[in-house]
């Protein structure tokens, strides 16, 4: 069952620990502030059934490098309510719009930058192409989930669609499945330690993640701005046949603006495996300044993997 916003009695409001929204759901938000006044701010989106502590480690990174960085739980997921359901892709694309809009007011003469990890990416890729954000100074779009029903076999597509429509409540676990998500075992254990990870999924909630993923896989032409691309390519997670597939759709569109990255030992947790600090560099000199080339030169790797991926057709 969908989730949906309520009826927008309210004004929506940003206060030292909660996002309030204009329909009165309260969404917890974590801050990472440089001890000096910042030069930029990061408003940072976490991936499926993750919450805002995903952005940890980066976000007192970046602080020290005073960047100010900002992190919300989005409806169903971490301590937000009615957690492990599905809101919809609008309401989470409107959250981040207003959720930006007030970080903007908060921080009027800086610029502010969204980041988005796997799901989190998804939305602000569908939110950016349909131009419901308010204007930001770029986008770092880190392991987008992008595996679209177009990419996917016919028969995962047929089962999803098959168990929406008769057990929607069913919860899948993802156990037996051998993907590996980060070479960080200790955080990966520590995951699952954590009670508002939430360790499974509703076939409900998981039909309206494939839903925007094929959004966000159907944006590549039209999204637009100055964009950062993370991927790693040891990405169990999210493969690479429909992540080359939308990277060449994205810079056939114009690559003036678009940096992308690929990791060689990067993982689909690429900011929180063991080499995230080499990532999380990257993304402090790209706000920085943008450079010709990133200090790890991820960005040649990824001509040379795209060339790769387009020789051997995935």
């Amino acid at each position: 069952m969908m989730y949906p916003p309520g009826v927008k009695n309210n004004t929506a409001q940003l206060r030292e620990k909660v996002f309030f929204t204009a329909d009165g759901v309260g969404l917890p938000v974590r801050r990472w502030l440089p001890k000096t006044a910042p030069h930029a701010v990061v408003v940072a989106l976490h991936g499926f059934n993750d919450y805002s502590h995903f952005f940890e480690m980066p976000g007192a990174y970046l602080s020290n490098q005073g960047i100010a960085c900002l992190a919300y739980d989005q409806r169903g997921f971490g301590a937000a309510p009615k957690p492990g359901s599905w809101a919809g892709n609008d309401a989470y694309a409107h959250d981040l719009q207003v959720f930006t809009q007030l970080v903007k007011q908060r921080y009027p003469n800086l610029p502010v930058y969204l980041l988005g990890e796997s799901m989190g990416a998804a939305i602000v890729i569908t939110a950016m192409s349909q131009g419901l954000l308010p204007e930001v100074a770029g986008a770092i779009l880190v392991s987008p989930a992008l595996w679209a029903r177009s990419t996917m076999p016919w028969y995962q597509t047929g089962l999803l669609w098959a168990l929406a429509h008769s057990l929607p409540r069913m919860t899948l676990t993802g156990k037996g499945i051998d993907v590996v998500a980060s070479d960080n075992i200790e955080m990966l254990r520590a995951l699952v330690r954590d009670p508002l990870v939430i360790k499974g999924a509703r076939v409900e909630t998981l039909y309206g993640l494939v839903d925007l993923m094929d959004l966000a896989f159907d944006s590549a032409g039209s999204l637009q701005g100055n964009l950062f691309f993370l991927y790693g390519e040891k990405d169990e997670i999210i493969p690479k046949k429909p992540t080359a597939q939308f990277l060449r759709q994205l810079l056939a569109a114009g690559a003036a603006d678009k940096t992308v990255a690929v990791y060689p030992q990067g993982h689909h947790m690429l900011l929180r495996d063991l080499k995230a600090h080499i990532a999380w560099k990257d993304i402090a000199a790209w706000i920085n300044g943008n450079p010709i080339r990133l200090p790890s030169g991820a960005d040649q790797h990824a001509r040379e993997w795209l060339g790769g991926q387009a020789e051997i057709g995935q």
